[in-house]
């Protein structure tokens, strides 16, 4: 027969027994990290094989077990698991800012040499060889006009498929829809200019080179990403703030565009960005459709105009000048590749604002 405890003997039980653990200041985890890159940087000067990857790498090994015990012997298992766990969020993060930060400082600090005023309002008119002169203004409008006409081509077909495989249930033509827009998304760019090419054939002959057939190979490439970014965020619309509508008697086309598109308007931007930053930096299809030139056109229906990234691709094939000495070619290059990065983030930075704008608690009443 089992001894029953009395309320005496559990009291006596758990006298012994901790029921709250400490609590570590919130400045450990920064100590403890900078305390192992310290360490390990130390001991690696002393046996002298000192490197910032290798230092920053067995920094963050250190780090993670030393603040695992620690933690464990202050604030228990459970919060050592979720130290754990933030430490390696926040390591993988870091991973994946490496190849950015990377990226971004070699653009600049070879970029940078050649980037001015002059860069951005010249064109290559009349520039050969290796002559110091010459700049990317051409490049920059052709830019800007193709994808411009690509994006008012791609977000309305994107817009209105996305709404109807949303909002009109899952039927054969949208079943339909899905795979063909599933396959669209692994096209390759050069077939996407292709297709556009051999269109424009059928009606202008062969060598057609025109603005409008760089738009519509982008469109190409670009409705597939605006589809599933759309239908994704429509996805996200609560099913609760249709239901209320249609209470109140609003018909469903209303609804969707006062109240799901309304809704799902900052996500919608965000996503048309982010397919504009896909096709923005393509050279494949531009090659093949719009061709070379070095001069300024701004009319996308007659005749060829020149793109960043052809520019960047042109000028870097193009390699060392002829006297064997100046890298001018490779410094054009590099500016024009800064300036393409520039124009992707001061869009994305007018869609932020776009978005904050339309989005249903900072919109106008």
């Amino acid at each position: 027969m089992t001894d029953v405890q009395t309320p005496v003997d559990i009291e006596a039980s758990l006298a012994g027994r901790k029921l709250t653990h400490g609590k570590l200041p919130r400045y450990t985890p920064m100590a403890v990290f900078v305390g192992s890159l310290v360490l390990v940087g130390g001991l690696l000067a002393v046996l002298g094989s000192f490197s910032i990857p290798l230092t920053v790498f067995l920094g963050v090994l250190l780090h993670a077990v030393v603040l695992l015990v620690v933690t464990r012997m202050v604030e228990g298992g459970r919060a050592a698991k979720d130290r754990l766990a933030t430490t390696l969020m926040y390591s993988a993060f870091g991973l994946a800012l490496i190849p950015l930060i990377s990226l971004m400082w070699t653009v600049l600090q070879n970029g940078l040499k050649r980037f001015d005023l002059y860069f951005l309002t010249y064109t290559m008119r009349g520039v050969f060889g290796g002559m110091d002169a010459g700049g990317a203004y051409h490049a920059i409008i052709g830019t800007l006009e193709i994808t411009l006409f690509a994006t008012l081509i791609s977000v309305p077909i994107g817009l209105l498929t996305a709404v109807y495989l949303v909002e009109y249930g899952p039927t054969r033509l949208g079943k339909a829809i899905t795979f063909f827009v599933d396959v669209m998304t692994g096209i390759p760019s050069i077939v996407a200019g292709l297709f556009a090419y051999a269109l424009f054939v059928l009606f202008f002959g062969p060598g057609v080179r025109m603005g409008v057939v760089g738009s519509v190979a982008l469109s190409v490439l670009m409705i597939p990403v605006v589809v599933r970014a759309t239908e994704e965020m429509l996805k996200l619309v609560p099913n609760e703030l249709r239901e209320a509508a249609y209470a109140l008697g609003v018909p469903k086309w209303l609804t969707i565009v006062k109240v799901v598109l309304r809704t799902a308007a900052a996500g919608i931007v965000t996503g048309v960005m982010l397919a504009i930053a896909r096709i923005i930096g393509e050279t494949a299809p531009l090659l093949l459709t719009v061709g070379v030139v070095n001069s300024a056109n701004f009319d996308l229906f007659d005749g060829r105009m020149m793109t960043l990234p052809v520019y960047v691709y042109r000028q870097y094939s193009q390699g060392f000048a002829p006297n064997g000495i100046t890298t001018i070619n490779y410094d054009r290059a590099w500016a024009a590749a800064l300036t393409l990065i520039l124009i992707v983030m001061l869009l994305f930075a007018v869609a932020r604002l776009v978005s904050r704008f339309f989005a249903p608690k900072t919109g106008r009443r």
